[in-house]
């Protein structure tokens, strides 16, 4: 993932959050904001609940990937992903698909 692809400021996460338009299974929640540039842009946040840094980073990465290998994102969008404590019990393969279910659900609804 390019660093250009990256949402890192406290103040944007704020506002995405504060927008209120978000998706949501299990083991994510992903808040979406419409913009003007022509690529999106990603932030993962995975609360302390969810386990020490070690394992945070872990999943932090295996959603990057996740997102890496999935090219079927809405270019108009920003993408805030929260993750759930639930995500501890999945692997890795589990974990692609859920997010890349949720993220297709956004595409298709985007598109309407």
């Amino acid at each position: 993932m390019k660093k250009i692809n990256i949402i890192r400021k406290s103040k944007e996460f704020a506002k995405m959050i504060k927008n209120r338009h978000y998706y949501s299974n299990r083991f994510f929640i992903i808040y979406i904001m419409k913009k003007s540039e022509k690529y999106f842009r990603f932030g993962i946040s995975i609360p302390k609940k969810v386990g020490k840094s070690v394992i945070r980073n872990k999943i932090k990465r295996q959603i990057k990937s996740i997102i890496d290998n999935n090219k079927k994102f809405n270019r108009d969008l920003d993408y805030v992903i929260i993750v759930r404590k639930e995500i501890l019990n999945l692997k890795y393969k589990e974990m692609a698909e859920s997010l890349n279910l949720l993220l297709s659900k956004i595409d298709g609804e985007c598109k309407k």
